[in-house]
């Protein structure tokens, strides 16, 4: 039995973190479903901008949606939802034999509107629609201004990832504007069954602090900064009110572990994938990291619902001086912006590509 089907089996589903057209027309998705036991997928600004960016398969496709009048950021969630809705029905088994827990992809609303709730809002909905499958979630990001539009999403039916999580507290704000929705649908008389999933960023925790700590403390804050939401996440699912709604009909809001490939060269390629074992969980791994899971990875302990020694490992780095709720607010902001940024070179990719392919037309 190999790492991932290991982890699998202890109760932690492996989405992969990543989508191309090569991955849907050559056959590797379906390989990673069942050879590494992958049961999900997720995408976000800087995946398609290398996607497109860097292979010709899209070519094509952008002519003929240039034809039909389409250009820029329309063109561009075009084809992100031909893409999104082919990976969506590969899943499919996936998500009808699990009963919805499973078999999900994700699409993010554009990274421009994190700050705007309305807006926000109303992308998410239409892009749902669009989508056209029961198994896509809209991701948007839990900034302040992101976590009133969760709460209508949920309200309004559409499933969401919350994205751009990196605190317990940032956790915690979003999973109760998730069951602000799920209350506010079982008071109208709807039905409360609509799924979400919180993402927290991990691996980013490492290198905000690199050079930063003294060397024994190094690639130790992400993992303890999990360990500590992890057991954020089992505490609230316990609490009456959220039994409450579980008992009408209502799914927890999944955690989902985030940025898990290693950014330091020296550390083990599957640093984060072996540590963060926990039941009632998603990992979304990068490919490479992935595929060296499956290769030569191994499962380590199972997270425990009490935190572990996340407090007494946490205590340390606030000893070495590291502000911990500044650092989130940091990252938070950085990830924002470096979304931002990723959104705004994609347009550019969009818009060269489209006036290369014009003048061959």
């Amino acid at each position: 039995m190999n790492a991932t089907k290991k982890l699998h089996d202890v109760g932690q589903s492996i989405w992969l973190d990543n989508i191309t057209r090569a991955l849907l027309d050559s056959g590797t998705l379906k390989k990673y479903i069942t050879e590494l036991t992958v049961t999900g997928l997720t995408s976000n600004p800087t995946i398609f901008d290398q996607a497109i960016k860097n292979s010709p398969d899209y070519d094509a496709d952008i002519k003929k949606k240039l034809g039909e009048g389409k250009s820029g950021e329309d063109l561009f969630f075009e084809l992100a939802l031909d893409d999104i809705g082919r990976a969506a029905d590969i899943f499919r088994p996936i998500f009808d034999r699990t009963s919805g827990v499973d078999g999900w992809v994700s699409l993010e609303v554009s990274p421009l509107l994190a700050y705007d709730t309305a807006t926000t809002i109303k992308v998410a909905k239409d892009l749902f629609t669009r989508g056209g499958r029961p198994n896509m979630f809209i991701k948007i990001p839990g900034t302040k201004e992101g976590l009133p539009a969760i709460e209508e999403a949920i309200f309004a039916g559409v499933p969401v990832n919350v994205t751009l999580l990196f605190s317990r507290e940032h956790y915690v704000s979003a999973a109760e504007a998730y069951l602000r929705g799920i209350e506010r649908r079982l008071d109208a008389g709807l039905n409360p069954n609509v799924a979400s999933v919180a993402s927290v960023f991990i691996s980013r925790w490492d290198g905000a602090v690199t050079g930063k700590v003294p060397e024994e403390l190094s690639n130790q804050l992400g993992i303890a900064i999990a360990k500590r939401i992890y057991k954020a996440y089992c505490d609230l699912i316990g609490l009456p009110r959220w039994k409450r709604v579980f008992n009408a009909g209502a799914r927890p809001q999944r955690l989902l572990l985030a940025s898990t490939g290693t950014k330091d060269k020296k550390a083990s390629d599957v640093l984060y994938v072996k540590a963060l074992a926990a039941p009632l969980t998603i990992d979304t791994i990068p490919e490479a990291t992935l595929k060296a899971f499956g290769d030569h990875g191994d499962v380590g302990p199972v997270l425990s619902s009490d935190g572990g020694d996340s407090e007494a490992v946490l205590s340390q780095f606030s000893k070495a001086g590291i502000d911990l709720n500044a650092l989130a607010s940091k990252l938070q902001e950085e990830g924002a912006k470096s979304f931002v940024a990723s959104w705004n070179e994609l347009m550019e990719v969009i818009a060269s590509k489209s006036a290369a392919l014009k003048k061959v037309a």
